[in-house]
């Protein structure tokens, strides 16, 4: 037990990226055992899917996001304590799999153990970088020549189930765990491809993309002219409203190529390492808009919706997975997953992008919370005021985030922190935003964080402050609104 204990889940490694996420002061020798012998609880005694309809696991995640923002060693027991009374028991493994058979058994949840024995066997004996690379991003890991046998399309499944086996796979590479990375590669190949449209044999084509870097556009620009696409509308479409998978399934089937024309518009120079910076940046700003814009109307409280929140807390990973990867691949994972984001986007509803509307009437410093305790004296800076009692609200934000029973609150606003904390100096204007064709980017700036991560919170509710009631995430599409 003690000895994989330490193989499996060690103590976290520093993040591999330098844009990569900063853990937060907290973390402790307590709160560190109680976060190795929950992953590994969880490692042992529980199946990776909740349910039968494939729904993921989500303790690892809550739990590393709690550890990084410095949760106490029994906040992430209580955490854990929560998750367990939903979760499946572990099953038993269901023969082997090899390099042989890898393809034989995919979209069945039974041979999940099976997969998770060979992926720790595969990553002791390559490491993280070669496995993630033979596994997802190779030719060979999403196509094959014989015509008899299934398509692997790893880098699909990659990207799947709203993002799941990513978000897994990338809270493995950035806190270095071998466990976790294990957990996220294994069940990759459990997950149907639901992007084969979109990403296509000549997706991994070395030619790809076939437009010069010269001509290339800014993201937002690509996104900007998805919003004007009249060929996007889903309103007259006929599906099943109530099954979210059906109008992306719609959307894949009927507009991959028009999405992947699009997309290959974005520009990305795989020889400039600080390129890969910036389309990370222009991918975060991307989600974070299309999560906060559509949610904030005058007059009602913030919808927080449920799909595109995913859309921020997969971002934050894109920096540590990308650092395990050659150039080629960090290309195909960008542009892929800015693919499979535009295609649920346009699922949802397409909703406006009202930015102007959203930086007029959100707050750019938020109020101290409702029956907050903060009482400043009169020796404090700025004395008994408002500035006082709030000088940063990130911390109120956070520690309701670490104590609230919803585990998508604390990876929602981790990531919209980080994301604050590398990118909230920025001023609006500036050209690389005002240049694009996307209305309102010229209103864009670093508060645009802290506005929408405040607004989720008191969404979401405050426990933190005494709220009793909590709020819920919105599944609801926009079609139509």
């Amino acid at each position: 037990m003690v000895a994989a204990l330490h193989e499996l889940f060690p103590i976290p490694s520093l993040p591999p990226s330098t844009i990569s996420p900063a853990r937060l002061p907290g973390i402790s020798p307590e709160s560190t055992t109680a976060l190795q012998q929950v992953l590994q609880d969880n490692h042992e005694k529980w199946h990776i899917f909740y349910n039968e309809k494939g729904f993921l696991n989500h303790i690892a995640h809550h739990v590393l996001a709690n550890w990084a923002l410095g949760a106490n060693g029994r906040i992430i027991r209580a955490a854990y304590e929560r998750a367990t009374t939903s979760q499946r028991p572990a099953l038993e493994r269901s023969g082997s799999i090899t390099a042989a058979n890898f393809n034989q058994h995919f979209c069945d949840e039974r041979y999940y153990p099976a997969y998770l024995e060979f992926a720790k066997t595969e990553i002791r004996s390559k490491g993280f970088a070669v496995v993630l690379e033979d596994w997802v991003f190779s030719i060979k890991a999403n196509f094959v020549d014989e015509v008899d046998q299934p398509q692997p399309e790893m880098l699909s499944r990659f990207l799947a189930s709203l993002l799941h086996p990513l978000i897994h796979v990338g809270y493995g590479l950035e806190f270095g765990l071998c466990g976790v990375l294990a957990e996220g590669l294994a069940q990759i190949p459990a997950h149907t491809a639901e992007t084969s449209n979109l990403l296509p044999r000549l997706f991994f084509d070395r030619k790809y993309p076939p437009v010069p870097l010269s001509d290339g556009v800014h993201a937002f620009t690509v996104l900007a002219r998805i919003l004007k696409d009249p060929d996007f509308n889903l309103e007259n479409v006929s599906i099943d409203r109530k099954n979210p998978m059906a109008a992306y399934q719609y959307v894949e089937r009927h507009h991959a190529d028009a999405i992947r024309n699009h997309a290959e518009r974005w520009a990305f120079d795989v020889f400039d390492p600080k390129n890969l910076e910036r389309k990370i940046e222009e991918l975060v700003w991307v989600n974070t808009i299309i999560y906060a814009a559509p949610g904030w109307k005058q007059g009602r409280p913030f919808r927080a919706d449920f799909f595109f929140m995913h859309f921020v807390t997969s971002s934050i990973f894109l920096s540590s997975i990308a650092a395990y990867l050659s150039p080629k691949s960090q290309e195909l994972l960008l542009r892929a997953y800015f693919c499979v984001c535009i295609t649920t986007f346009i699922a949802r509803g397409r909703p406006n992008l009202d930015i102007t509307s959203f930086f007029t009437e959100t707050e750019e410093i938020p109020k101290p919370p409702h029956g907050s305790c903060a009482r400043p004296s009169e020796t404090a800076l700025a004395g008994a005021s408002a500035d006082a009692a709030l000088p940063n609200p990130w911390p109120s934000i956070l520690l309701n985030s670490i104590v609230h029973p919803d585990d998508h609150l604390p990876k929602l606003q981790r990531a919209l922190a980080h994301y604050s904390a590398i990118y909230g100096s920025r001023h609006a204007g500036l050209p690389d935003f005002t240049s694009t064709e996307l209305a309102g980017a010229d209103k864009l700036d670093g508060s645009l964080f802290v506005r929408v991560a405040e607004l989720t919170a008191t969404s979401l509710g405050r426990v933190y402050d005494g709220e009793e009631k909590t709020g819920a995430w919105v599944r609801k599409d926009f079609i139509g609104e």
